[in-house]
C-alpha cells in the first residue's frame, strides 16, 4: 500500500531537510563561538597584566608579556593596543640591559698593597675569553702613583725594552708605548697612562695587539670598556714622606 503524506507534513520535512543541509554546508563562525569568547577573555586578562607591568616600570616583564599577546592573539584588540607601546618599551629595556652588562664588566677595589694602599679598576678581555682572558688594570697607589697595565697568565708578553702596542679606540688606530716589568711578572706596563686612560674614558671598545711569550703567539685583546665609571675608581692621597 502506498503511503501518502499530508501536504503540510511534506512541506515541513522539506524545510527541515534544507535546514540540515544548510547547517552542514555552512560551518559555524569561529569568531563568535565559546572558544573565541574564552580566547578574548584570556587576551583581556593578559592585557591587564601588561598594563600593570607598565605602571610599575618592569620593562623586562612588560616586553615578555607584550610578545606573548602578539604571538598568541594576533589581530585582537589586545594585540592592537600592545603594538602602540611595545616598540618604545623594548628599545628602552634593551638599552638599559646593555648598560647594566657593560657596567658589570668592571670591578673596583680599594685594598692594602705592599708599601701602601691601592685603588684599582679592572676589566677582563672579552676576547680571548675563558681561561685565556687578560686583565686590564688601572691602578692608583699611595706610594707608586697612577699606572695602567695588562696582566695575563702564562709567562707574560714579548716586549724587549720599550715596545709599541698597536691599539684601536672604537676603530681609530693609535700606538701605545709599553714595557715589560724587570721583576718578571706576566704583565705589560703602559708608559703614557694618562693619555691611555683619557682615550679609554671616551671609548666603547678598544683592541690591543700583543705577542705572548708562550710560542710568541700574536693575539688581539678586545675590551668592552663603555661601562667604565671614573667616579668608582677612587682617588687616594699620596703617601707622606
Amino acid at each position: 500500500m502506498k503511503l501518502t503524506l499530508h501536504p503540510s507534513v511534506a512541506v515541513l520535512c522539506g524545510v527541515l531537510a534544507l535546514a540540515g543541509c544548510h547547517s552542514q554546508d555552512q560551518p559555524q563562525d569561529a569568531t563568535n563561538g565559546p572558544a573565541a569568547t574564552a580566547q578574548n577573555d584570556d587576551a583581556a586578562r593578559k592585557l591587564d597584566t601588561y598594563r600593570q607591568l607598565q605602571r610599575i616600570h618592569n620593562d623586562e616583564m612588560t616586553v615578555t608579556m607584550g610578545h606573548d599577546i602578539l604571538d598568541h592573539y594576533p589581530g585582537s584588540a589586545a594585540a592592537r593596543e600592545v603594538q602602540q607601546t611595545l616598540p618604545a618599551i623594548e628599545k628602552r629595556w634593551k638599552t638599559e640591559s646593555e648598560k647594566r652588562r657593560l657596567d658589570a664588566l668592571w670591578l673596583y677595589q680599594v685594598s692594602p698593597m705592599e708599601g701602601g694602599t691601592q685603588s684599582t679598576a679592572t676589566i677582563y678581555s672579552s676576547q680571548p675569553s675563558g681561561d685565556d682572558r687578560v686583565r686590564l688594570v688601572l691602578r692608583r697607589h699611595t706610594a707608586w702613583g697612577q699606572n695602567a697595565f695588562l696582566y695575563g697568565g702564562g709567562h707574560g708578553f714579548v716586549c724587549r725594552g720599550n715596545c709599541t702596542i698597536h691599539a684601536t679606540f672604537d676603530g681609530k688606530e693609535h700606538g701605545i708605548r709599553a714595557f715589560a716589568p724587570s721583576t718578571g711578572e706576566p704583565a705589560l706596563m703602559i708608559r703614557d697612562d694618562r693619555d691611555f686612560i683619557a682615550r679609554l674614558e671616551k671609548a666603547k671598545k678598544i683592541t690591543l695587539d700583543v705577542t705572548l711569550v708562550d710560542g710568541e703567539k700574536k693575539e688581539t685583546l678586545v675590551y668592552e670598556v663603555g661601562g667604565f665609571d671614573p667616579g668608582k675608581w677612587k682617588s687616594l692621597p699620596k703617601k707622606k714622606k
